[in-house]
């Protein structure tokens, strides 16, 4: 993945560890987990110089996390990955807070039925973890597979939405 040129970034502490917020003029473009699987690489980013959109980030994360958020209302920037990518991740922002949807379900709600693996792929490298809410996304028999921040975090967060 690559961010577009004059990235900002900033960190949040969230209960499920320390997150890394990136924003380009004025969208978000990137929330990881520290550790994650498929951190883009964020030297080449300037520190935060005062981007709203990331403010407003940490404002809307605080209140998920304290369940007073169930929606994010926030510009996004999801033209960092390929067109399919862009297709699956736009397809996750439809599962509702407190609903899951198998690989399989997504694929077919894209139209590809048959692009499991990939849309499984493209899952992974979600660039805005959270706010696309790709740990919504479960195996075909209800099993927690697969989070690039983690099982343990996928379950927390579904735990947290009352999924489980």
């Amino acid at each position: 993945m690559k961010l577009p040129k004059h990235t900002q970034v900033t960190q949040f502490t969230s209960p499920l560890g320390q997150m890394l917020l990136a924003a380009c003029n004025k969208q978000l473009v990137g929330i990881w987990f520290e550790g994650q699987a498929h951190l883009p690489d964020l030297s080449a980013c300037a520190p935060d110089a005062g981007q709203p959109v990331l403010h407003q980030a940490k404002l809307q994360l605080q209140d998920y996390f304290a369940g007073q958020r169930q929606q994010f209302d926030l510009p996004l920037n999801l033209t960092t990955g390929t067109a399919f990518q862009q297709a699956v991740w736009q397809a996750l922002l439809d599962i509702p807070f407190g609903a899951t949807c198998s690989y399989g379900q997504l694929a077919s709600r894209i139209g590809q039925p048959s692009a499991v693996r990939a849309v499984g792929a493209a899952v992974g490298r979600n660039p805005l973890t959270i706010i696309v809410p790709c740990h919504r996304v479960i195996g075909a028999k209800g099993s927690l597979t697969g989070y690039a921040g983690g099982l343990d975090r996928k379950t927390a967060l579904l735990q947290l939405e009352g999924v489980l």
